[in-house]
């Protein structure tokens, strides 16, 4: 956590609204990122955003140090198994997966990254885009969360141990089985897939 960062999580903790609403702007694109990997559904990824914010401002007393953006990304998380526990009791049809950020590798797979696409690859990553949600769909929760909180949004292992209230062997060991099962998946969509990922997939078989 940086001075300013620190600072600002100390005035909020501290009562001071607008503070809170700093931390907000700075973290709302990556919990919305967080939740609309997890939920593929940007209206209810609205909803889960607000949701996390809002029990992060009650639980300002509870937070006792250490990153705070695994701390709101934990909220963020809750929200979503809530969210993802009320659809298996009351069951939907499945809107199409939306996304609005590129990727680019499976191991350490790089092309999952929330880095912008470059103008001659949008139209391969386009296709390449809705191949990976919906195998990230097709992942256990648990895998899931995981997957996008290390390979999307780049937090560190510590971060996602702490995010998802798990030991951080169990997390590596989720993170390690979501990625095969990922991996398995695109290969289904083997003729979507764009030249050099295709060239990835068969130097990881």
């Amino acid at each position: 956590m940086n001075t300013d960062e620190h600072s600002l999580v100390q005035q909020a903790c501290a009562g001071d609204l607008d503070a809170f609403n700093q931390l907000v702007l700075q973290y709302q694109g990556l919990a919305y990122n967080v939740a609309l990997r997890i939920l593929s559904d940007d209206a209810a990824a609205e909803d889960v955003t607000q949701t996390a914010f809002i029990a992060a401002y009650r639980s300002l007393s509870s937070f006792r140090g250490g990153s705070f953006r695994a701390w709101v990304m934990r909220m963020v998380t809750n929200a979503c198994y809530d969210e993802l526990r009320r659809r298996k009791r009351r069951p939907t049809t499945p809107l199409e997966p939306l996304s609005d950020d590129g990727e680019e590798e499976i191991e350490s797979p790089a092309w999952l990254a929330d880095d912008g696409p470059s103008p001659e690859d949008q139209v391969a990553q386009g296709e390449l885009e809705k191949a990976i949600q919906h195998c990230l769909q097709g992942l256990p929760d648990e895998f899931r969360a995981v997957v996008v909180l290390v390979d999307v949004q780049g937090l560190d292992y510590l971060e996602v141990s702490e995010a998802v209230r798990t030991p951080l062997g169990t997390v590596k060991s989720r993170l390690a089985r979501g990625r095969v099962r990922l991996r398995d998946c695109l290969q289904g969509f083997w003729e979507l897939l764009p030249p050099q990922f295709r060239q990835v997939l068969e130097g990881r078989a």
